[in-house]
């Protein structure tokens, strides 16, 4: 699906990335690990096409991104990837339903499909009674499930997240984790997450360490065989 070949980064005279190759395989979930520094961020960024590196190739079913113009990566990205962050990205001014349904406006769906797939994945989430409020009558963990909701409104080949419950107390943190786990088993949606919560990379398929700008340790878990579905939903 995606692969990242020989990708070196540097700001300045610091090399983040120092030559990492890394496969995303459908239907996994992957946890980035390691120290502040380490350069998950930076990745998660240039495999998501956000950045891009100094060297390297971004491969997605055969071809490489870093040859797309701005416009055509532009357009990639919308309908191929979703994006997840620590603090939502969610804009003030619209509703939960707008926020959700941006995505596929800019897609070029009509109005009437992109609101009903809005309103569908926020249904999914546990947000029916949510639709109409803006961010900021939101809880932080409603706030979150409306930005995977968003993430996954134009059915993405991958979803990136990046600390998604960093901001999050335990019970919402408790909450997302279910919620992909779930998306995973319901959809074989596929997930790389960079995160510091340890409870949070139990449920990947996957944990890539990365120390020094490179990868430590590309390790597959054991999983168990079913995931509930979470009783927030």
């Amino acid at each position: 699906m995606l692969e990242l070949k020989n990708i070196t980064k540097s700001y300045g005279p610091v090399k983040v990335l120092n030559g990492i190759s890394l496969s995303f395989v459908p239907g996994e979930i992957m946890a980035i690990l390691g120290p502040s520094g380490a350069g998950k961020t930076t990745l998660l960024q240039i495999a998501g096409t956000l950045d891009r590196p100094d060297l390297g190739e971004v491969i997605f079913n055969g071809e490489n991104l870093l040859k797309y113009k701005d416009k055509k990566l532009s357009k990639f990205r919308n309908t191929n990837l979703g994006f997840v962050f620590q603090f939502h990205q969610l804009l003030p001014e619209f509703t939960a339903l707008e926020n959700v349904a941006l995505p596929a406006l800019i897609a070029g769906r009509n109005r009437k499909t992109a609101f009903a797939e809005a309103q569908r994945w926020l249904t999914e989430l546990g947000l029916s009674h949510r639709l109409e409020h803006k961010p900021a009558e939101l809880s932080g963990g409603e706030k979150q499930r409306a930005a995977i909701a968003r993430a996954l409104i134009n059915t993405p080949a991958l979803v990136m997240a990046d600390e998604p419950t960093g901001s999050l107390d335990s019970k919402n943190r408790d909450e997302i984790k279910n919620i992909i786990s779930f998306l995973k088993e319901k959809y074989n949606q596929s997930f790389v997450l960079v995160t510091h919560d340890p409870e949070m990379a139990d449920i990947a398929d996957r944990k890539v360490l990365i120390e020094d700008g490179v990868i430590k340790h590309n390790i597959y878990m054991k999983k168990p065989e079913r995931v509930n579905e979470p009783e927030s939903i």
